[in-house]
C-alpha cells in the first residue's frame, strides 16, 4: 500500500481544486494548504469528503471502469469485438490491458479509502472544529463510502460468501499505513463493512435532511443510500430476513419513485434516461461526456463502440415493444444502434436556471430503488409474494405483469429476477456481480457465455502481491 499512501498526498492537494468545491473553501494559494491546516476547520473536513467524491466520479472508478466500462463488459453488456474491453469481455486477464485496468482500479479505490480513513482519523482528532451536525453527517458519510468501496474491492477479487466465505479476499483498510496488511476473508470484509454501516446509519439518522424532508440527497451517501447498501451486503451474505428488512425500508420510504412518462418522452435534451428520481445514491463524473461519445455515441467505428445487435438488445428485452428500458435506452446513432442511458446533455442555459443536484448529465447510478424491489422479490416468504414485488418494477417499466399464480417455485421465480437484472442494470455493471453472486456459469442467448466460477474472481495487481506477502 506505500503507493497508495503517497498517491494520498496528491489527493488532499487536488481536493482544494476539483471543479465545484471552491464553494467549500476559499483560500489562496489553494495548492498551499496542508493536510494540517485544512482539517482545522468545518470547511476543509468538507472539503476532503467533496475530494473522494469527486475521484469516485474519475474515470479510473465509477466515472467508467467501475461502471459502463470495464465492469459492464465483464458482465457481458457488449459484444464489441474491435473496442478498448474486447479482451475484457474474453475474461483474458493476462492481457496486457486488463492488467493496466485491474491495477488502476485497485490503487484508485484503495487511494480513495485512504482518504475517508484519513478523514474518520482527523474527525476524531479535531472534533471540536466540527458542529454536532457536521461531525456525524461527515463521519457517517465517510463510514458509509468506506463500506461501499470495500464491497466492490470484494465482489471483483473475492470469492462469493456462498462458495468460500474463509478464504483471504482484500485488506480491509480502516487506517493509514504503509505496512502491509493481512487480508481479510470474505466473511470477515462482510461483517466489517456491515459494522462500517451500523455505526454510520444512528449518526445519519439523526441529521440527515433527507429524513425530515424531500431534500435530494443521491449525490451523497445518505441514509437510504446505507440501508440500500446494507440491503446489498446482506443479501450477498445469505442473510435473507435481515435484507428483506432493510430493503423494506427504503422502498416503504416512498422518496424514490419510479419515472414518469413524461419525464421519458420530454425533448431529446431533457429526456431522464437515468431514471433519476429513483436513484438512492448516485457519483457525478464531470469529465464523462466524451468517454460517453466515443463509447455510445459518435465513435467513427462501429466496430469500436461498445455494443451489440439489435436482434440481441431485443432478446435481453424479450421482444417487448411497451418496455421503457428497451425503447428509450437503445437508441441509434451513426450507423449503429448503441445503449443512451448515458446520452445527457446540459446547455449554458440550464447552468444558469437549475442546481446542481437536478442535472441530469454527468450522473453515473451506484444504488437504485428497482435494485431494492429486486432484494425483496428474492427474499420474500413465497415465491408468489416475490413475483409481486417484481410487478412493481415492470409496472414502473410499462410491461405486463407477471401472472403471480405460475411463479410457483424459487427457480422460477430466480429466472424472472435474473432476466430484470439483465435489462435494468445495462450499463451499470451490477449484472456481473449478480451472477457471481448466483454462481451463473452459464449465461444463454443471447449472451451465449460459459463463465467458470474461478473466472468470477480477479487477479490481484502484481504490485500487491509483491508488496503484501500475506495471501
Amino acid at each position: 500500500m506505500k503507493k497508495i499512501v503517497i498517491i494520498l498526498t496528491l489527493l488532499i492537494i487536488t481536493t482544494l481544486v476539483v471543479p465545484g468545491c471552491k464553494k467549500y473553501l476559499q483560500v489562496e494559494p489553494k495548492s498551499s494548504i496542508s493536510e494540517k491546516e485544512m482539517f482545522t476547520s468545518e470547511a476543509g473536513f468538507k472539503q476532503a469528503l467533496t475530494g473522494v467524491y469527486s475521484q469516485m466520479g474519475a474515470r479510473k472508478m465509477y466515472g467508467d471502469y467501475l461502471s459502463y466500462g470495464f465492469v459492464s463488459a465483464l458482465a457481458q453488456d457488449y459484444t464489441s469485438p474491435g473496442s478498448r474491453y474486447a479482451t475484457t469481455i474474453s475474461l483474458t486477464y493476462t492481457d496486457d490491458a486488463v492488467v493496466t485496468y485491474i491495477d488502476e482500479i485497485w490503487t484508485s479505490t484503495y487511494t480513495a479509502i485512504a482518504g475517508l480513513n484519513n478523514i474518520l482519523a482527523h474527525s476524531g482528532q479535531n472534533a471540536n472544529v466540527l458542529s454536532p451536525k457536521s461531525a456525524k453527517l461527515i463521519r457517517g458519510e465517510a463510514l458509509g463510502l468506506r463500506a461501499y468501496l470495500h464491497f466492490d474491492l470484494l465482489r471483483l477479487f473475492g470469492a462469493t460468501f456462498s462458495n468460500e466465505p474463509g478464504r483471504k479476499a482484500i485488506p480491509y483498510q480502516t487506517i493509514m499505513s504503509e505496512k502491509a496488511t493481512v487480508p481479510s476473508t470474505t466473511s470477515q470484509v462482510i461483517e466489517k463493512a456491515l459494522a462500517d454501516i451500523n455505526e454510520a446509519l444512528p449518526l445519519l439518522k439523526e441529521v440527515d435532511p433527507i429524513l425530515s424532508a424531500s431534500t435530494n440527497r443521491k449525490f451523497k451517501m445518505n441514509y437510504y443510500a446505507l440501508k440500500a447498501l446494507q440491503a446489498r451486503i446482506l443479501l450477498y451474505k445469505g442473510d435473507k430476513q435481515a435484507a428483506f428488512t432493510a430493503a423494506g425500508e427504503v422502498v416503504n420510504a416512498n422518496k424514490f419513485p419510479f419515472v414518469s412518462a413524461s419525464a421519458l418522452s420530454g425533448t431529446e435534451r431533457l429526456k431522464d434516461r437515468l431514471f433519476s428520481t429513483e436513484l438512492v445514491f448516485a457519483i457525478r463524473s464531470r469529465d464523462m461526456l466524451p468517454w460517453v461519445e466515443d463509447y455510445f455515441k459518435f465513435n467513427s467505428s462501429i466496430n469500436t463502440a461498445l455494443t451489440r445487435t439489435v436482434a440481441q438488445f431485443q432478446a435481453i428485452y424479450e421482444n417487448s415493444s411497451t418496455d421503457h428500458r428497451y425503447n428509450y435506452l437503445i437508441e441509434a446513432s451513426n450507423g449503429g444502434t448503441f445503449p443512451s442511458k448515458y446520452w445527457q446533455t446540459w446547455t449554458a442555459e440550464d447552468e444558469q436556471s437549475s442546481v446542481d443536484s437536478t442535472r441530469l448529465d454527468q450522473t453515473i447510478p451506484l444504488l437504485r430503488i428497482s435494485e431494492m424491489y429486486y432484494i425483496l422479490a428474492e427474499t420474500a416468504s413465497t415465491p408468489q409474494d416475490g413475483a409481486g414485488y417484481l410487478n412493481k418494477v415492470r409496472m414502473g417499466r410499462n410491461i405486463p405483469e407477471l401472472t403471480v399464480s405460475t411463479i410457483t417455485t424459487p427457480q422460477l421465480l430466480q429466472a424472472e429476477i435474473t432476466k430484470e437484472y439483465q435489462k435494468e442494470f445495462l450499463g451499470e455493471g451490477q449484472t456481473f456481480y449478480y451472477n457471481k453472486r448466483i454462481n451463473r456459469t452459464t449465461l444463454p442467448a443471447p449472451y451465449n457465455k460459459t463463465i467458470t466460477v474461478p473466472q468470477y474472481i480477479l487477479p490481484k495487481p502484481q504490485s500487491e502481491l509483491e508488496f503484501n506477502p500475506n495471501y
